[in-house]
């Protein structure tokens, strides 16, 4: 018993200082591990920074800034116009109260004025039923949309405004077009080659919706559903093309539209309240969302589909004609036969999820497309053949090249037009921002140029159109 007695010590002390040195070990790992979570932590801090709020003019582009603003995209007229509506309007409701309060628009108050100037009615006046866009994340946010919340999306917007030197680069604003009362955004402009103005606006049925305006802007052509053939349920784009015949695109009824000079019907692509896919092996020949067109040099036309934010999501559709549900460009000869068709929702480069815009580059024969919701701007040859992608800073609402080829946008929401060169940097800006006041637009609408190089735009949801008058060189 002695001698285990007298080695147990030894054991002990041997096990004790195992156990001491273990315990300095953990303690310096526990250091350590703080250390790390302090340094990490740290680092964190280090990282983290102040987002600029704006930048100063540099490198050839002008000043920018950021604009923190309720989104203006949708303005309710009938309840800022109570006042107006009892005592120029009584008994009157809905399409007739808006046309009776426009008829009146110099007359109401303010504050009605500028309810009437602002977008009021997303879709125009559809009567298409097309379902709106719910289940996808490409989906506009809203509420109904995003129940749980979207960080910078429904109320407040964040978008970028430039400040050119000296303003607007020179161009001054005015109105010098005058639309009948009672109708909506004057969506779409489009030039000739005698400087006569094409108007597309979004009217109820029964109005006229696309007008021809001579170069001393008196009004020269009015034309609806009889010149037409059908209301145009969400008019959208506009081109006129080398012979002047005038090119117009409407969205929810799926049918692009071509009309002489004169007004008359030439050419109808798609048919009009069937959206589908245009299948050329089968004989289909449907449109899909169509937005916009443009031409090639040798007058075929381009024409772009797909909405994205404001798309039904009808991939896999029952209807065995409208299966695709993904934006495209489709390529077609001026008496619109199919020369080919490419899609954006692929995988890969060269993704696009809207094809809100299309211009042809005069340089090189290029397409570019403006995929607005993504803030980007995608190119390809004629021949579809992917050449790159541009990220913007703004929505690219609209694409258009000058008689000189200078490429411009329109930012939409954004409220400015702005002059880029071909790789996306910004140039100069015309547009005071959003809203209804002198130089501003609720959204830009598609951009257009008379032979002086006077710019046009309208506006999708107001009704009248802004006239850029170009600056004495």
């Amino acid at each position: 018993m002695r001698g285990w007695l007298l080695v147990f010590p030894a054991r002990l002390c041997t096990v004790r200082a195992k156990t001491e040195r273990l315990g300095e070990q953990l303690m310096r790992l526990s250091h350590f591990a703080a250390a790390a979570v302090i340094g990490i932590g740290l680092t964190a801090m280090a990282l983290a920074r102040d987002v600029p709020e704006s930048g100063p003019a540099a490198d050839g582009s002008p000043a920018w800034f950021i604009d923190h603003a309720a989104d203006i995209h949708v303005h309710n007229y009938a309840t800022q116009c109570v006042p107006d509506a009892a005592k120029f309007c009584s008994g009157k409701t809905d399409q007739g109260l808006r046309t009776c309060l426009s008829s009146n628009k110099a007359r109401v108050s303010q504050s009605c004025q500028t309810a009437l100037a602002m977008p009021w009615q997303e879709g125009g006046f559809d009567t298409s039923k097309t379902p709106p866009c719910v289940h996808s994340v490409i989906c506009t946010a809203r509420a109904v949309n995003n129940p749980d919340g979207v960080d910078g999306g429904a109320g407040v917007v964040n978008r970028v405004e430039w400040k050119s030197s000296p303003a607007n680069m020179g161009y001054r604003a005015t109105y010098p077009y005058q639309l009948p009362p009672g109708g909506g955004g004057a969506t779409a402009v489009g030039m000739d080659s005698k400087d006569n103005l094409w108007v597309f606006q979004r009217v109820p049925p029964g109005m006229p919706e696309l007008f021809k305006f001579g170069p001393d802007r008196k009004l020269l052509l009015s034309l609806g559903a009889v010149e037409l053939d059908a209301h145009q349920d969400k008019a959208h784009g506009i081109r006129v093309d080398a012979e002047d015949n005038v090119w117009i695109a409407d969205e929810s009824g799926a049918t692009v539209k071509k009309i002489s000079p004169e007004g008359k019907l030439l050419l109808t692509l798609g048919e009009h309240g069937h959206p589908g896919d245009w299948n050329e092996a089968r004989g289909q020949r449907y449109l899909w969302q169509p937005l916009a067109i443009a031409f090639a040099r040798d007058g075929s036309a381009f024409i772009a589909q797909g909405h994205a934010n404001e798309s039904p999501n009808d991939v896999g559709a029952a209807d065995p004609t409208n299966r695709s549900g993904a934006a495209r460009i489709l390529h077609v000869t001026k008496d619109g036969k199919f020369i080919a068709q490419w899609y954006g929702d692929i995988n890969g480069q060269g993704k696009f999820f809207q094809a809100h815009d299309v211009a042809v580059d005069p340089q090189n024969g290029d397409v570019w497309i403006g995929d607005r919701e993504q803030y980007r701007l995608v190119v390809y040859t004629a021949e579809g053949k992917f050449v790159k992608t541009l990220q913007m800073r703004n929505l690219t609402c609209n694409i258009a090249f000058d008689a000189a080829g200078n490429l411009w946008i329109g930012t939409g929401q954004d409220g400015q037009l702005l002059e880029i060169d071909r790789n996306g940097k910004v140039l100069g800006a015309v547009g005071n921002g959003r809203g209804s006041g002198e130089g501003q637009v609720g959204e830009t609408g598609y951009i257009t140029w008379d032979k002086a190089g006077n710019m046009y735009t309208g506006s999708t949801g107001q009704d009248r159109v802004t006239e850029w008058v170009k600056p004495a060189r």
